[in-house]
């Protein structure tokens, strides 16, 4: 397996928001229910929204399998060793194939300063959290974010820190 992580700008937008429909609408439904899922892809995958993000310091990556585009990730710098990863998204029917491991290992040697890592996880996304655990994270705090209209995302709150 041929695995890359390739920087992404604003021409991969249309290629990631494909990927990003795909994955949530196997994935999310049956853990947010698909009125949220329709929601979020809208609010957090439109292009003016992925535009903003990647104008606001947001580093996106798409994942190549042997060429292919299989998932995405984006993270940003909160300075000093400090980063969060904002998304990371494989293809669902490619998942438990050591993918992920794959791609936490690049992302790490990415980012050669990198002492700590936050992110957030839906606290029902059980799968996500078993494979956060696995690579080193720990949950430091369980958390509500309001993102309008009704909706909240009910997380975890996890951290990695480089030993």
């Amino acid at each position: 397996m041929n695995l890359q992580l390739v920087a992404a700008s604003e021409e991969n937008i249309s290629s990631i928001q494909a990927l990003a429909d795909v994955i949530w609408n196997d994935h999310y439904p049956e853990i947010i229910g698909q009125e949220q899922v329709d929601y979020m892809l809208n609010r957090f995958y439109s292009v003016g929204a992925m535009r903003e993000q990647m104008q606001g310091g947001q580093q996106f990556y798409q994942v190549l399998m042997d060429g292919l585009a299989v998932g995405f990730l984006a993270m940003e710098s909160r300075g000093e060793g400090s980063y969060f990863l904002n998304k990371l998204y494989i293809s669902t029917r490619l998942q438990r194939g050591g993918i992920g491991h794959g791609v936490w290992a690049l992302l790490r040697g990415l980012l050669p300063d990198m002492r700590e890592m936050r992110l957030q996880v839906n606290r029902q996304n059980y799968k996500a959290i078993n494979f956060y655990f696995k690579v080193g994270f720990v949950i430091e705090r369980v958390a509500d974010f309001d993102i309008g209209d009704g909706y909240f995302m009910n997380d975890f709150v996890m951290l990695y820190k480089e030993k």
